[in-house]
């Protein structure tokens, strides 16, 4: 699944409007317009990846992680900082393989979500976790217990989603 796959799913799953959507990209320090974000929406079927496409923007791993920091300052509202802490955080994507990992996380965020939230909404969509594999989801990529949240399990959790937010 790519990024801009899980940016569509999300923005579905949330029924985000497209000003809304450019409103949270900007809050998370990546100034798009209502066009580009259209472009970034826009699923890319059956092109050669040579081929340029200009209707279509791919999403990069940093435009992903400032559209899920955007989501979490547009749901809860911005955050003072602390005294000493970084004006901006280090960013979570580290590679593609964390991806899933970091949504699940910045989601859950934003969208004020604990553990047996996650359990149920995966469970709408008949897959069974426990709250010990939700806590190793979550935690540090180089945890010893840390579990890699598979692209599967993903669209099951945005599917989830979809119909715990849009019924």
């Amino acid at each position: 699944m790519d990024n801009n796959d899980i940016v569509i799913r999300l923005r579905y799953a949330l029924d985000i409007k497209d000003q809304d959507m450019a409103e949270i990209f900007r809050l998370g320090g990546e100034n798009l317009t209502t066009e580009e974000v259209g472009k970034v929406l826009t699923k890319l079927e059956d092109i050669d990846e040579e081929e340029e496409n200009e209707d279509y923007i791919k999403c990069t791993n940093s435009m992903l992680e400032s559209f899920l920091n955007g989501l979490i300052t547009f749901k809860r509202g911005p955050q003072e900082p602390k005294p000493g802490q970084p004006n901006k955080p280090d960013r979570s994507i580290k590679n593609q393989s964390s991806v899933n990992n970091v949504m699940l996380k910045k989601v859950k965020i934003a969208l004020k979500l604990t553990a047996e939230d996650i359990i149920d909404i995966l469970d709408e969509v008949n897959v069974k976790i426990t709250k010990g594999e939700v806590s190793a989801l979550l935690r540090k990529e180089g945890h010893k217990n840390y579990r890699q949240f598979g692209d599967q399990y993903a669209r099951n959790f945005l599917q989830g989603l979809t119909i715990r937010y849009r019924g």
